[in-house]
């Protein structure tokens, strides 16, 4: 972010660096160091005292800086004293150097924002091109007035300006970073690749290389130098680039001027003009050149480098905190598995006592036609139950993955409404399908998927149907499925299209509405459909019907060979069937809640089998391995041994033994509940609870040795 036009720093920015004293310290150091120069060649070599003062004031307060910069300016008056300038070049001197640290502090907080962040590599390019741009100016105000005060040659005069230029531009660019670098240690220790002992290693390195290199004169291997220098920069942290670079300038810069090195292999052309300048300032051009590419790469680079492994960082916490999310959301969803599959087993359990006793009762012809009627209620009211549990274990569980398979649509559709029959012939009404598929068609379909989509059309068309018809009629073209459920019902208002398909949404909400229900079959519909690719339009006139239109791409597959089917057999005449057998079908009850039993052996007798019980699956395995039976009805929840492991001991069994028909009859009835019976090798899947048509279903079904490999009787 770019700051304002301002020279001190903003009094809430935190205090980091060194304190002001240490800048008056360094500032006195550069000081010596360039009398030092200017008394040995006759001109300063070495000036770091406008990147201390371009520090000071970036990183202080405005009273500390200005104090600072005082105390800086009374010092540098007194050196030029010192070295004899003249009366005007004693103060312009000083005022000059005042002016460029004043020009790249401000023009520093304006463009590279309230202090130089060297995390950041654009702020350092802004930095060095700020510094050249006002080391320009000010060497091209101090040339006009060296040659107004002295007419040097031109030669000299351009010479003169190179080298106070270089000189000005490394100061800055060499000292003001570093220090800038040292004030924000403290960021960039998380970010440090390198142990201790590779920092010392690497450090030991440069200083041996860079004194191998420079206290020698004869090769010019200023190239080595930049090795160990690359390896801290993409190891190290900037500061300690930093630190580096500042210990390479110190010992090459002394080397250099003693005449040793590289640099002094450089000999310059005779230049007319130049010839009082001696040898070893016009050899610092070369030297200059090396320390500001040196600066060029590793500051720039280590920033990047050291941004680099910050955002790494952040993308390794990130992706840590995704994982962990991620893994506390399958934890979630496998609780509200674990939930939904306790809640649906353990409201199916008793509701199987109070169903299954009600459809017992129902069959009675020795009962008063009144409490013949009120067990038909009973029954009645346990199958909106059961539809009331499904719908809201549905909507909780959310959407599985689809598992189309072929399936006979029109079978499907008469599964989905089986539920429905008792409530339609309660009140007249006409049940149909209106099957208009070609014969034998299979469709590539997910069976519960579509199963749950048409049952709720169905029975919300059978309650809010006084007279008349319910009727799915069966459509396919080219571009796919189309499935109508239409009724001749009361009627959809219009305000209620709107929120028609919202969850706990209703046409009639007040408290004196004449049909009961959560709201859950619609949205529920809406969601099947949309995860089948399809959509569903709605058509209703008040007081005349609506019509339900489901659009499904289907794919059609290879037709089935249809083979004459026979008649179905009533359930009202097994018993004689069974009779007709040279002997009753006997039947294996495995569960281990007693009610359940009695359930299921009153119904089965009823159908003239032959039932043993059993309360667990360590009995069921004995008793399959002693004797023979046609079917075993497995309950899976069970102790000492559930009924997933019984069969699969049980179809460890040898010989023909371990081939006996097995169903799960159990209240597990979520869809991975059914998938984990078929695999541990059960033959079908019927949810509780049970009906007497179901259990027909299932011993028919064994004795011709037809079991579905799917659910059988009322869908989960």
């Amino acid at each position: 972010m770019q700051g304002r036009w301002r020279l001190f720093r903003h009094e809430a920015g935190r205090v980091a660096g060194p304190a002001p004293w240490a800048y008056v310290l360094l500032f006195l150091l550069s000081q010596f160091i360039g009398h030092w120069s200017t008394a040995t060649f006759s001109t300063v070599t070495v000036w770091l005292s406008n990147g201390i003062m371009v520090a000071a004031l970036l990183q202080l307060h405005r009273r500390p800086a200005v104090l600072v910069i005082a105390a800086c300016f009374a010092i540098n008056l007194f050196s030029n004293i010192l070295r004899g300038d003249p009366g005007v070049l004693l103060w312009v001197n000083a005022l000059m150097n005042m002016g460029l640290a004043w020009l790249v502090a401000v023009q520093t907080r304006r463009f590279c924002g309230a202090a130089l962040d060297m995390r950041r590599p654009r702020r350092f390019v802004r930095f060095a091109i700020i510094s050249l741009v006002s080391v320009t100016v000010i060497a091209t105000i101090g040339i006009t007035i060296l040659w107004g005060m002295r007419q040097p040659p031109l030669p000299l005069l351009l010479f003169t300006f190179q080298s106070f230029a270089s000189v000005e531009l490394m100061g800055l660019l060499l000292v003001t970073p570093v220090l800038l670098l040292f004030a924000r240690a403290h960021r960039f220790k998380s970010v440090a690749p390198a142990s201790a002992l590779e920092t010392v290693l690497l450090m030991a390195v440069m200083i041996t290389v860079t004194a191998g290199v420079f206290l020698q004169d004869q090769a010019p291997l200023l190239f080595l130098a930049f090795l160990p220098m690359l390896a801290i920069t993409l190891r190290l942290t900037p500061t300690w680039a930093g630190m580096a670079l500042l210990i390479m300038a110190a010992i090459s810069g002394t080397a250099t001027l003693t005449g040793h090195g590289p640099v002094s292999l450089f000999q310059p052309s005779p230049v007319v003009g130049l010839e009082a300048v001696p040898l070893i300032v016009r050899q610092l051009s070369i030297y200059n050149v090396f320390m500001l590419a040196m600066v060029a790469m590793v500051l720039p680079l280590s920033t990047l480098m050291s941004e680099r492994r910050q955002l790494e960082m952040r993308l390794r916490a990130r992706t840590l905190i995704a994982q962990e999310a991620r893994r506390r959301a399958e934890e979630a969803s496998a609780a509200r598995s674990r939930f939904l599959a306790v809640m649906s087993h353990e409201m199916r359990t008793p509701l199987n006592g109070v169903a299954g006793f009600a459809d017992l009762l129902a069959a009675r012809t020795d009962m008063h036609p009144e409490a013949l009627h009120q067990v038909r209620q009973i029954r009645e009211s346990g199958d909106g139950l059961l539809i009331l549990i499904e719908d809201i274990l549905d909507f909780a569980h959310g959407d599985d993955a689809l598992t189309p398979e072929p399936l006979d649509l029109a079978a499907v559709a008469c599964e989905a409404m089986t539920p429905s029959r008792g409530a339609a012939a309660a009140r007249d009404l006409s049940l149909t399908i209106d099957n208009r598929l070609p014969r034998g068609a299979r469709f590539a379909c997910d069976r519960r998927a579509l199963r749950q989509t048409l049952h709720p059309l169905v029975a919300n068309a059978v309650k809010f149907t006084e007279a008349g018809e319910v009727k799915v009629r069966l459509d396919w073209h080219s571009g796919g499925m189309i499935i109508r459920v239409s009724d001749t019902g009361i009627g959809i208002p219009p305000e209620a299209m709107p929120d028609l398909f919202e969850a706990f949404e209703q046409g009639d909400a007040s408290i004196g509405r004449r049909h009961s229900g959560a709201g859950l079959g619609l949205a529920l519909v809406a969601r099947h459909v949309k995860r089948m690719g399809g959509r569903i339009e709605v058509d209703s006139v008040v007081g005349e019907g609506s019509t339900f239109t489901l659009h499904l791409p289907l794919e059609r597959l290879a037709d089935a060979v249809v083979e004459a089917a026979p008649e179905p057999v009533p359930a009202e005449i097994a018993a004689p069937v069974a009779e007709q057998e040279a002997r009753a079908p006997r039947v294996l009850v495995v569960d281990d809640h007693p009610v359940n039993r009695e359930v299921a052996r009153i119904m089965l007798q009823a159908l003239g089998c032959e039932v043993i019980e059993v309360c667990d699956g360590v009995e069921a395995v004995e008793a399959v391995g002693a004797e023979a039976f046609d079917l075993v009805l497995m309950d899976v929840r069970m102790p000492r041994m559930d009924g997933l492991e019984a069969t699969r001991r049980i179809r460890g069994l040898p010989g023909q033994t371990g081939d006996v028909a097995i169903v799960a009859m159990t209240a597990d009835a979520m869809p991975e509940d059914v998938v984990r019976c078929l695999a541990a090798g059960m033959n079908a899947h019927m949810a509780k609870p049970v009906s007497q048509a179901g259990l027909f279903d299932a011993v028919s079904r064994a004795l011709s040795g037809d079991l579905p490999d799917g659910t059988i009787g009322r869908a989960a």
